[in-house]
């Protein structure tokens, strides 16, 4: 994981990624208390990030594997990213998602070609549904985070950020990035390093699954204890991965929590000032630079929203703290 492999990805997947551009408001600022610009991976094939780095993925596979066909395990941005990713490639994708997924993103699956295969988080293990599969239809596991061409893909969004910012003339940032496994945050911290080496990343999780920052304060990996699910599902992970927290380690600030209506007027803000839908777990970034501005020094924040595959009601409980 370095940069030439970011930009390897970045070359096979030019003319296939959509760059999503710096958006700004000055009601985002004011909030804040500094200058606020959003990246809105929102706006990405497949409503997410995550189609970066299952695409990187599926183009550094050799001939033979990909004719045979890959697996993912998801609970709904990953699986639409390998997914449409396959489909583009003409491989065949088997995902295995949890049955309390959102409904949207299960339907989006299976409208992009995939084989969905549903599991019970309570009951069943899914990990041995996917050795199953694995094994005995030859498919190649395609791992959310913790894989090199996944982290290089996630990448590419940090060489978006610095030539983006760099033309705004911005020459210091923190850069707050929603985090589960760690694998968009790697690859951006990773990205910047080379190419904005004055920017620092720092990761956004929700309260009560914040693995991440606990891992950082403790200088090793750790989980967050916490059971069930939350409002941010797309961010839930039990721990960082062993390939992105070393470069989180040595490359990211403190890590930052917020909590669920943080979340929920973050995704409210976005609608009402940018326009942009952001799901639960894509917002939580806007959210530490708005509601967490004590925890911040920089005079510049950049902020990923990383989804927007979000259930209509779910949205409509953030639309009900529109101008709160």
């Amino acid at each position: 994981m370095d940069i030439d492999r970011i930009r390897a990805a970045a070359a096979r997947l030019n003319g296939t990624l959509r760059a999503t551009p710096l958006l700004s408001s000055p009601f985002l600022d004011e909030i804040a208390g500094r200058r606020v610009l959003v990246k809105p991976e929102c706006l990405q094939h497949t409503g997410s990030f995550k189609y970066r780095g299952a695409s990187a993925a599926l183009s550094a596979l050799a001939p033979e594997m990909r004719a045979r066909g890959v697996l993912a395990y998801s609970s709904g941005n990953h699986a639409q990213g390998v997914a449409l990713a396959a489909r583009e490639a003409g491989v065949p994708a088997v995902i295995v998602m949890p049955r309390d997924a959102p409904e949207v993103k299960i339907e989006n699956t299976r409208g992009l070609g995939a084989e969905v295969i549903l599991y019970d988080r309570a009951t069943d293990d899914r990990d041995a549904i996917g050795a199953e599969l694995a094994t005995s239809r030859a498919l190649t596991l395609v791992r959310p985070f913790d894989d090199p061409e996944v982290i290089a893909g996630q990448g590419t969004t940090g060489l978006e950020i610095a030539a983006e910012a760099r033309a705004l003339g911005i020459d210091e940032a923190e850069v707050i990035v929603c985090c589960g496994g760690g694998g968009l945050a790697a690859g951006i911290a990773l990205a910047l390093e080379a190419d904005a080496p004055r920017y620092r990343v720092r990761t956004a999780e929700p309260t009560a699954f914040d693995d991440v920052r606990r891992s950082l304060a403790a200088g090793r990996i750790t989980g967050h204890g916490a059971t069930g699910t939350g409002l941010c599902d797309a961010i839930l992970t039990p721990q960082p991965g062993d390939l992105t927290f070393p470069v989180l380690q040595r490359l990211a600030g403190p890590g930052l929590a917020v909590d669920d209506d943080e979340v929920l007027r973050a995704m409210a803000v976005a609608w009402d000032r940018l326009k942009v839908v952001a799901e639960p777990g894509g917002a939580v970034a806007l959210a530490a630079a708005l509601f967490r501005a004590d925890e911040i020094a920089a005079e510049t924040v950049i902020v990923t929203i990383s989804g927007g595959n979000v259930d209509p009601g779910v949205f409509a409980r953030a639309l009900d703290f529109a101008g709160s």
